[in-house]
């Protein structure tokens, strides 16, 4: 896998806690290690190695069962250990994680992907990895590029707060039945997709050709297409100042892909996030869905496996596939926590071989254990498999998201998939909208160059 970074000096991690927080929602009181009482700053203790160890799962529900299963066989293995699950929504974990940093009350343990990282990190609320990891029986067996990828998501100095557990590569996903009864090519060139998408589409018998995302969670998948067509394979010009998110190129690409809705998709897109874009492709006949590894089991229930296939995003005009960065999941162990040795233990058994299989074999995605990623399942699971290859053969660039920048997440969803919604309507153009999204982006990047001197 070729990642592409921008081109200045290595970044230094912001050492200001002042980051904007998401919209504080009441959090469950929740006991934290021996007292419950930690918040960021707080510098915990390591602790006896026993006793109880509280984990919060960050997509809680979805990942519920197996979570439950591998906290099953740690205690087992660990008759010493407690550990209490709290299954968080994956749409509202980083506010409770936030609001807990302020006013007491972190886990030891937590799901810490690399879009939430900088934020949580900038607080100063995750305890380091480095050093922990290098005397581990997990050194050198973690997938190198998922590692420097959470490295690079924390900060300018390349600490690690955050062990990979998984990456979760955007896929798209295609009705195998449906293209063959109109004589249809697999779509893995963009001319391909948007070709497939307008033939398959008959809305007086409600047929579509694709389905967009236009509510929450629009803006990433919206990027991957865009970035995708263009082939730029760098989020920010040799200046490492300036976007290209508001490139001649990538306004052309974006207009294409938003002029899609409701020609060739469905009207109720515009609001749909995953969980009803999901559903929506598989209770009906539409051709094509972008989605990521995440949602290959539901498909599966929906079609079997005979009539649907999931391959890597198209590649553009170049014969290249260009990708944006679906973030690295890990677990982090919160500098609170007063049962480090204990937490560490956790998250040293969840990210084994046998347990990191486990987890990903449930949720579909790419394991970070090395070991793990030659398990005989990734053969069985076509779009796992065929992900994994196209992440590790060279035949894709990746355009790293400035996930370091705090303001990040808010840019990226709370203040601009309103306008994303806009611009499908035609009420906003594709230019006015990356013009102001990279002018915020723009203003971010400049404020963290300051902060880091």
């Amino acid at each position: 896998m070729k990642i592409s970074n921008r081109s200045s000096s290595p970044r230094r991690r912001r050492t200001s806690a002042a980051v904007a927080l998401g919209a504080v929602l009441a959090l469950t009181a929740t006991a934290c290690g021996d007292d419950g009482s930690g918040a960021g700053g707080d510098k915990g203790a390591e602790g006896s190695g026993k006793g109880k160890i509280v984990f919060w799962d960050n997509n809680g529900g979805v990942r519920t069962d197996v979570w439950k299963t591998i906290i099953a066989d740690f205690e087992k293995a660990n008759p010493d250990i407690d550990v209490e699950y709290v299954g968080i929504a994956s749409t509202e974990y980083q506010s409770k994680v936030d609001t807990a940093i302020q006013g007491g009350g972190l886990p030891d343990v937590g799901g810490v992907g690399a879009a939430m990282l900088a934020g949580f990190a900038a607080q100063n609320a995750l305890d380091p990895l480095d050093d922990r990891l290098a005397k581990s029986s997990l050194n050198g067996k973690l997938n190198e590029d998922m590692v420097e990828s959470l490295k690079a998501a924390g900060g300018d100095d390349g600490t690690l707060y955050s062990v990979p557990t998984s990456a979760n590569n955007g896929v798209l996903y295609y009705r195998t039945d449906l293209f063959d009864k109109a004589g249809l090519k697999e779509p893995t060139s963009w001319d391909a997709f948007f070709e497939a998408a307008q033939k398959l589409t008959d809305k007086g018998k409600n047929q579509f050709g694709y389905t967009i995302r236009g509510g929450a969670g629009s803006i990433a998948q919206a990027l991957d297409a865009m970035y995708g067509q263009s082939g730029i394979t760098s989020f920010w010009d040799s200046s490492g100042k300036k976007t290209t998110l508001n490139d001649p190129k990538n306004v052309e690409a974006l207009e294409k892909y938003a002029g899609l809705y409701k020609k060739v998709t469905p009207a109720a897109d515009l609001n749909n996030d995953f969980t009803k874009m999901v559903a929506q492709w598989d209770s009906g006949t539409i051709g094509m869905l972008n989605h990521n590894l995440g949602s290959y089991q539901d498909h599966v229930k929906a079609f079997g496996t005979d009539r649907f296939r999931g391959i890597p995003q198209p590649v553009g005009s170049t014969g290249k596939r260009v990708q944006v960065s679906n973030p690295v999941d890990g677990l982090g162990l919160f500098k609170s926590s007063k049962n480090k040795e204990a937490a560490w233990k956790f998250i040293e058994f969840a990210t084994s071989h046998e347990q990191n299989s486990k987890f990903n074999e449930s949720a579909g995605q790419v394991p970070a254990n090395n070991d793990a990623a030659k398990d005989a399942w990734i053969s069985e699971a076509e779009p796992t498999k065929l992900a994994a290859e196209a992440l590790t053969d060279g035949s894709t660039t990746i355009v790293q998201l400035p996930y370091y920048l705090p303001d990040w997440n808010t840019v990226s969803k709370a203040d601009n998939e309103p306008n994303f919604q806009k611009v499908l309507l035609g009420k906003m153009s594709a230019k006015d909208f990356l013009d102001g999204m990279a002018d915020e982006l723009n203003a971010a990047q400049a404020e963290w160059d300051e902060q880091k001197g």
